[in-house]
């Protein structure tokens, strides 16, 4: 069983920064993608950030050159850096791991959510 614990929501004004952490344990091997997605009450769940195992990128247009993700494989650590929030940024945020666990097969997890909330 893969376990993702997340970390660093919370209740920022607009313009402030926060960040957000997501370390994987259990049963997994090797890690592949890592991620964050966020959610508001009826709407669906959308990217925000991904990082490959290599190290390449992925960014919703509306974060870009203010959120930063990064990865510390020897941790098994996904992190959000959010910078100049604005309340249009308040969600659920979710962390996301795709990769291979001990039976040898290709998951994808889901962190528990951690609620961001920017007030203007």
């Amino acid at each position: 069983q893969v376990h993702l614990v997340e970390s660093g929501g919370g209740l920022v004004q607009a313009g402030g920064s926060l960040r957000l952490s997501c370390a994987a344990s259990g049963s997994i091997v090797s890690i592949n993608a890592m991620g964050w997605y966020r959610q508001v009450p009826g709407k669906q769940r959308e990217l925000v950030a991904t990082m490959s195992s290599g190290g390449s990128t992925n960014y919703a247009d509306s974060v870009k050159g203010r959120f930063t993700i990064s990865r510390d494989n020897a941790k098994n650590t996904v992190y959000l850096q959010m910078n100049s929030l604005k309340p249009e940024d308040t969600a659920v945020y979710y962390c996301n791991v795709a990769g291979i666990d001990r039976s040898a097969r290709y998951s994808s997890w889901w962190g528990q959510g951690t609620q961001v909330t920017v007030s203007s």
